[in-house]
């Protein structure tokens, strides 16, 4: 079995395969040999479990997952890796790759299909330019999973951590404060791949919730969420004229449904906790009834 966090063994399996890294899917492989086993003790996973791997290169994070669960379920977008991961996975029984866009592929039906009855968690060294949109996916979805352990930007690690309510926090943290609990475990300097990105990394954990923390005005988490957006896209600004802004509402009225809802018609976005942003929406919609 090739050592694959070794770079001349990662350079020799390029080679004979043909194979170059793409900037276009963000592709830096992990030569520190510590990180993996790190990540994939974090996600908690053993005997019965089944793993959702996004993206595993050339297989250095898969092969401790398969070492520990009993299946993993690796997607991957780039139709040129299959052949380098057999190789390099030839060890392993319990791996199956799907060649799909994880943001168009059918997850609920894939899960269900792979896994049954399993417990399953992700893990992932996520593409950094797609970090948002595959995380919001597999929370927004509801999808039968326990956890989530993803390497990501550190500066995106920390904005998906902060917590709502504080100055770090952006529209994200409350989105998946609403799905998830988040958490930072470490991170990870830029020598650890190969190619080194110009960035630190940082490894994260979202522990799935089983009911969201609060309930939106009539069940609306779309309608939540879009008060949320409109009020941090201009963050700056109080949180009243952003949601005027941003919603397209007379202010008048933003204002007066903050203050029914108890809070400071001053307050800027960001001071602003996920109850709040509730108690806003309900008022905003008694508003116009």
């Amino acid at each position: 079995m090739p050592v694959l966090t070794d770079i001349s063994t990662i350079r020799a399996l390029c080679a004979k395969h043909d194979f170059a890294l793409s900037k276009g899917f963000g592709q830096n492989f992990i030569v520190n040999p510590g990180i993996c086993p790190r990540i994939a003790e974090a996600a908690g996973i053993g005997p019965g479990w089944g793993v959702l791997e996004i993206g595993p290169g050339i297989g250095v994070l898969t092969e401790q997952l398969a070492k520990r669960a009993d299946k993993v379920v690796a997607v991957e977008v780039d139709k040129r890796l299959p052949a380098l991961l057999a190789e390099t996975l030839a060890d392993y029984d319990n791996v199956k790759i799907v060649l799909e866009d994880v943001l168009k592929v059918d997850l609920k039906a894939l899960l269900a299909a792979e896994f049954g009855q399993m417990p399953v968690a992700v893990c992932a060294n996520l593409p950094y330019y797609i970090t948002s949109p595959i995380l919001m996916r597999l929370l927004e979805e509801k999808l039968p999973i326990q956890n989530i352990t993803v390497m990501v930007q550190r500066e995106a690690a920390q904005r998906l951590c902060a917590a709502p309510g504080t100055r770090e926090a952006g529209a994200i943290s409350y989105a998946v404060d609403y799905y998830a609990q988040p958490r930072l475990l470490f991170t990870v300097q830029p020598g650890s791949f190969y190619p080194p990105p110009k960035v630190t990394s940082a490894v994260i954990q979202l522990a799935v919730r089983q009911a969201p923390p609060v309930q939106p005005a009539g069940g609306d988490e779309a309608g939540l969420f879009r008060l949320v957006r409109a009020a941090f896209c201009q963050r700056r600004k109080t949180a009243a004229n952003a949601v005027a802004s941003g919603l397209n509402l007379p202010k008048a009225e933003v204002t007066a449904a903050l203050a029914a809802a108890g809070l400071d018609t001053r307050a800027r976005p960001e001071q602003l906790t996920l109850p709040d942003f509730c108690a806003l929406q309900t008022a905003l919609a008694a508003q116009s009834n």
